[in-house]
């Protein structure tokens, strides 16, 4: 018979045995799912790795504006032309970054501190036996190279662009935020033009549009951009060649439709009044097309507009519908740029396309956008807006909103909508919009923000209201 004592003892060594059974099991579980050759996909695998993630993040790990490089491809000749554009959004002391010139701009002496540093790009005569493009492709796409190797400290983002290129700061910040950094990101747009991205690449970030590199993308491309550009000496434009680079290190474009190359001339007014609902993040090719403000020129229309830009960028030309059901009347309001109003009750759906104020960039395909666009006759009393353009902001808040006004283009020189009632808007010539002090707020699953007609103001005058949606409202 076994003692009760002998028992115990066998009972607490067995235990011992177990739990150190256990414990090896657990090291040796550990080891294995951590090492090279047997990576696992179990959750506890998946847990531990988070956890070490975790604990390796530092606590100042969202982006902000000093973790940006920005990288301008400029032009001594043309920078008595060009210097305007960057300084309506450039930050002295606060963004940081180059302009790379083909030689130094010494005629343009003494440099003003409101200008960003500029850097002489490297000579390039290694490469003539490849260089089939333009004369200065070559000397644009190793401007990641010589941007990676003149600042890398703290840079979580490499940002290019062209002097020509206006760039929302606090947008690409918000959302350049929502990548992570630490992996392989190439961020940017298409062409507006189906003949541009035929041309080119549909894949491609336009270059004019401006395209963002994660820091460990413009690493591998910086080291790798040698024989990258001995791969391709044909390639028209320098972005193409920057995208083929970046697709042989198996990366694809993310894009973020905020970026613009305006591919378009003319009068975008209308592209400008049904923006995407997504962060204005540049426009280009301001150059090429009609003052956005027909009364003033290309320089002033800009700064004029970065006065709304300045006091609220997460709105700037984001679109809000609403109905005034009394006189059968539709407003659309892209706040900072313009309102619209039609004297017809019409869907979002339908104001969501661009009104085609514009033409094609290049002729040659049909349709030509990469949007849809409403071709609205001009003569269409139902169908062609009252437009309203952005005056100014009001310094005095009402209601802890933000108060900017908008007024009427010009007289649109039509009859009544005889079908909505014969309400005529012609008498409106002034019209108001109180948007939220908060920020709008960007993420995944968010609405475009609803209006209502809050009041009459005056005999010639009205105000909309921008608010939250409610849930499950229908904007109709």
């Amino acid at each position: 018979m076994i003692s009760r004592r002998t028992s115990c003892f066998t009972g607490r060594k067995l235990c011992k045995s177990l739990v150190i059974s256990l414990l090896f099991l657990s090291l040796t579980y550990i080891f294995l799912s951590n090492h090279p050759c047997c990576k696992t996909s179990k959750p506890f695998s998946t847990y531990l790795k988070l956890k070490q993630r975790k604990g390796m993040t530092p606590p100042n790990y969202v982006t902000n504006i000093s973790h940006i490089f920005f990288g301008i491809a400029g032009s001594s000749k043309a920078w008595n032309n060009r210097k305007s554009y960057i300084q309506s959004w450039w930050r002295p002391n606060i963004t940081r970054g180059l302009i790379f010139m083909e030689r130094s701009p010494t005629e343009h002496f003494p440099w003003a501190s409101t200008f960003p540093p500029f850097h002489v790009s490297e000579d390039n005569s290694k490469y003539k036996h490849y260089n089939k493009h333009l004369p200065f492709v070559i000397r644009i796409t190793r401007m990641i190279e010589e941007a990676f190797n003149a600042q890398s400290k703290g840079v979580r983002w490499y940002v290019m662009a062209d002097d020509d290129t206006i760039l929302f700061v606090d947008n690409l910040v918000e959302v350049l935020s929502k990548y992570d950094h630490r992996k392989y990101y190439y961020v940017g747009m298409r062409s507006e033009s189906i003949v541009s991205n035929c041309l080119n690449s549909f894949d491609m970030a336009f270059g004019g549009g401006g395209y963002a590199l994660s820091y460990p993308l413009a690493k591998a491309v910086a080291r790798n951009m040698d024989s990258c550009i001995k791969r391709y000496p044909t390639l028209f434009g320098s972005d193409h060649i920057m995208q083929s680079c970046i697709a042989d290190l198996g990366v694809s474009l993310t894009q973020e439709k905020g970026f613009h190359q305006i591919d378009l001339h003319r009068d975008i007014s209308g592209f400008l009044s049904a923006h995407p609902q997504s962060p204005l993040l540049s426009l280009h090719h301001l150059e090429a097309i009609e003052p956005i403000f027909p009364s003033m020129n290309r320089y002033d229309s800009l700064n004029h507009l970065m006065k709304a830009a300045k006091i609220d960028q997460s709105r700037l030309l984001q679109q809000s519908i609403c109905y005034y059901k009394k006189n059968n009347w539709t407003f659309s309001v892209s706040w900072g740029y313009s309102v619209q109003i039609y004297e017809n009750i019409i869907p979002p759906s339908f104001l969501y396309r661009p009104l085609e104020t514009f033409i094609p960039w290049k002729n040659g395909a049909s349709p030509p956008y990469m949007f849809n666009a409403r071709s609205v006759s001009s003569v269409d009393p139902c169908g062609f807006p009252h437009f309203f353009l952005f005056s100014n902001v009001d310094e005095n808040r009402v209601m802890d909103h933000i108060v900017t006004s908008y007024k009427r283009k010009s007289p649109r020189g039509l009859p009544t909508c005889v079908s909505n009632g014969s309400h005529s808007a012609d008498y409106v010539s002034k019209i108001r919009i109180l948007s939220p002090v908060k920020k709008y707020i960007w993420h995944d699953g968010s609405r475009r923000e609803c209006c209502d007609i809050v009041q009459l103001v005056g005999m010639d005058s009205m105000a909309i209201k921008l608010r939250d949606c409610m849930n499950d409202e229908i904007i109709a």
